[in-house]
């Protein structure tokens, strides 16, 4: 489950990481290299899901990814950016994380 849980981290790193590249080169004016290196580091998020584990299937693996997705765009919003999210973003973040370990984690027979 840890190696599953690692991959889902550096699987959101990858995705909100390019994506804050491909953004700072496109919206703030960044050099094109910029968006380039985005570019590669999304390819990157594209190859984290495919190493989760066999019994998690195309739709589980990105199901609970979203729920991881939305806690680490707050967290980068908080780290990078210095954007603290508001109580509603907090809950909303919460219940997703939850969704998202049911999804991924529950006991299947």
């Amino acid at each position: 489950m840890w190696r599953s849980v690692l991959l889902f981290v550096l699987a959101a790193l990858a995705e909100i990481g390019g994506g804050y590249l491909v953004w700072l080169w496109l919206r703030e004016g960044r050099p094109w290299w910029v968006g380039l290196v985005g570019a590669l580091v999304l390819v990157l998020y594209g190859v984290l899901p495919t190493l989760q584990p066999q019994s998690f299937d195309f739709a589980r693996t990105y199901a609970a990814y979203g729920g991881l997705f939305i806690v680490f765009s707050l967290l980068w919003g908080r780290v990078v950016e210095g954007r603290v999210p508001d109580v509603p973003s907090l809950w909303g973040a919460a219940l997703a994380l939850v969704g998202a370990l049911v999804i991924a984690y529950w006991p299947r027979a």
